[in-house]
């Protein structure tokens, strides 16, 4: 069982879930670092590795539920709904057109409080998209929970709308540990950090 941040970095990097490069990411900017993290459900011991990482930044908090954001935080939270026995509800991407139609499948009622699991953030979107029909059920949320910050304006997104988020790593701890292990060359460490530090 991994014990340390460093390691789940490593092995992170090690799988192939951090590369750098050059990338094209779906807003069509040239990124030199490339993150998927959807390659951790090959991994069961990282994945149980990062769940419990992500259990330990906010074992302090009172909540009822949890619900990933789908789809690549749908395995971190079943994860860490069979480790801590908490109940899991899911939003939908697409609401059913057929049967019940519900946007949030699982048992909740009205008034419980959901921390909400993600991946990673970039601009706060994706937690917020969750968040939303989260509240229209009458769910509360207040905080949010991800493995990796990519501090490109997401926390801060989230905080004017009154939610907290906790992260486990930033991007820039994240490359700073790969550079010290020289397992990233410093030309394209200091690109990275131009690149996050541009957006």
């Amino acid at each position: 069982m991994m014990n340390n941040y460093r390691e789940l970095i490593f092995k992170l990097h090690e799988i192939g879930a951090i590369q750098f490069g050059s990338f094209t990411l779906k807003s069509g900017l040239i990124s030199p670092i490339y993150i998927d993290l959807r390659l951790m459900v090959s991994y069961p011991y990282l994945l149980h590795a990062i769940a419990k990482a992500m259990w330990q930044k906010i074992d302090h908090l009172s909540f009822d539920l949890l619900c990933g954001v789908p789809y690549t935080a749908l395995p971190i939270a079943t994860a860490m709904s069979l480790m801590h026995n908490k109940p899991m509800i899911m939003r939908r991407k697409e609401v059913k057109e057929y049967g019940t139609k519900k946007i949030i499948e699982g048992e909740f009622k009205a008034g419980q409080h959901c921390l909400v699991i993600e991946d990673l953030i970039t601009s706060g979107s994706s937690i917020l998209e969750t968040i939303s029909p989260l509240e229209q059920n009458g769910i509360t949320v207040h905080d949010a929970v991800v493995l990796i910050d990519r501090e490109q304006g997401g926390p801060k997104k989230l905080q004017e709308k009154g939610y907290r988020l906790h992260s486990v790593l930033t991007l820039s701890s994240l490359l700073h540990t790969l550079k010290a292990e020289k397992r990233l060359d410093p030309e394209m460490y200091a690109k990275v950090l131009n690149f996050i530090g541009s957006r």
